[in-house]
């Protein structure tokens, strides 16, 4: 796979130096800490590799982790005041970094370079040569369709995603099944800011992108239409209001089986692939007329500088990143790798699954480079000592679809919300 797209300034300041064994990381005496608490945000699918490795790095290690799901909404808040408090975790997968506690991570460099893990380098966020965090895994946005609607109103589905469907092409595609079976809607769509990049950059918009200054400047007319097209779809019929407009759960929508297609990304593809059993799924290709998406990484894998047990935490998360270890956590939690050379066979019963990870790694493969500039924009302010700690995207977006306010006000609102954050 290549990685075109990816950010290399931020890894630019790694010695690729051998490190000693992966195993050797983190050592130095035995703190004496029995019990570590490490915190993720995730589906129950994929938590269940962390829990399968915590029970064999307690046989191992003799060390225990207590694994803590945290609800995403919120987790962040609790994250900083958990930091205030004085009480963070041990570890954590985090949705992503926080110049509240940054100061508080051990360095991952042990980890991140030993030779036998095999880490792409360029994921990583460094700061002063000290790895911050590790990845746990690449993720990308990307179409669900309902397969059953759509082969009962004999539509065709795009197989080669070098050939998509433009966007167009796929709304006309989603009506022509709703009508012809009855479906309540066209689509549902994950209210997210990262989400909606991915349909902006698709309509050949640049998005809401930071300038030299680290303030973000107001965005082109491609993307200022893209958002306006994309508030006019919320009408009930191709879109339910209810998802952008008042925070309703696109996920349960979609399994209902009564909405022909859901845009989300590939941390569905586990959850699917055990829930879904009333109709057949299918991964898409993500319509154009831009082939872009929004690629970001997963949980970043931290550990916290905590006193006697920082030790077992630093181990912890070497341990997770092992060749061997790594790949059962690949394969359980249903995870786009971020180490190379893996051998990984996805448990998935449903051949719908398997095919969904060969489509996204097409998806990846072909992604516009402008794909990865949200996630290149976050770590540019954190190395910068900001962050923006509440993207006023989907608020906005919100009073734009409820008619509450027109698309200029949106977009001056969003731009104004980001710099406020950025100082």
């Amino acid at each position: 796979m290549r990685w075109r797209w990816l950010p290399v300034t931020v890894a630019a300041a790694i010695a690729l130096t051998a490190c000693g064994s992966s195993s050797d990381a983190g050592s130095g005496g035995d703190s004496g800490a029995k019990s570590i608490t490490f915190w993720l945000s995730a589906s129950s699918a994929q938590a269940q590799g962390y829990h399968d490795l915590a029970k064999e790095f307690q046989a191992k290690e003799g060390v225990t982790v207590e694994i803590v799901n945290v609800p995403y909404d919120g987790y962040q808040d609790k994250l900083r005041q958990a930091a205030q408090a004085n009480s963070l975790p041990d570890a954590a997968s985090v949705p992503s970094l926080d110049t509240i506690w940054i100061n508080q991570l051990q360095d991952l460099a042990a980890t991140a370079n030993a030779p036998a893990n095999k880490i792409n380098k360029d994921l990583l966020t460094v700061q002063d040569g000290k790895v911050l965090c590790i990845p746990s895994d690449l993720t990308a946005a990307g179409l669900f369709v309902n397969k059953t609607l759509f082969e009962k109103a004999k539509v065709e589905i795009p197989a080669d995603p070098s050939k998509t469907w433009t966007w167009d092409e796929f709304l006309a595609a989603a009506t022509k099944v709703r009508t012809a079976t009855g479906a309540k809607y066209d689509l549902v769509y994950d209210q997210s800011p990262a989400r909606i990049r991915a349909f902006i950059y698709g309509h050949g918009g640049k998005g809401f992108q930071l300038g030299a200054d680290n303030k973000y400047a107001t965005p082109d007319d491609a993307t200022v239409q893209a958002m306006s097209k994309f508030a006019s779809l919320n009408d009930d019929k191709v879109m339910p209001k209810s998802v952008w407009g008042a925070g309703a759960d696109p996920n349960a929508l979609f399994k209902s089986g009564q909405v022909v297609a859901y845009f989300s990304g590939v941390w569905q593809v586990a959850d699917f692939a055990e829930s879904i059993t009333s109709f057949d799924w299918a991964s898409a290709p993500t319509p154009g007329p831009i082939h872009a998406t929004d690629i970001n990484l997963g949980g970043k894998v931290v550990a916290f500088n905590n006193g006697d047990k920082a030790e077992a935490a630093k181990k912890w998360v070497d341990y997770i990143f092992q060749p061997a270890n790594y790949t059962k956590l690949a394969q359980i939690n249903g995870y786009l790798p971020v180490e190379s050379g893996l051998t990984l066979n996805y448990p998935f019963k449903n051949q719908a699954a398997l095919d969904a990870f060969q489509l996204y790694l097409k998806e990846i493969e072909l992604a516009d480079p402008i794909s990865s500039s949200g996630h290149q924009n976050g770590t540019k302010l954190l190395l910068a000592g900001k962050a923006i700690q509440d993207d006023p995207t989907k608020d906005e977006m919100a009073k734009l679809i409820n008619g509450q306010q027109d698309i200029k006000k949106t977009v001056d609102n969003i731009v104004s919300g980001l710099n406020q954050q950025v100082g």
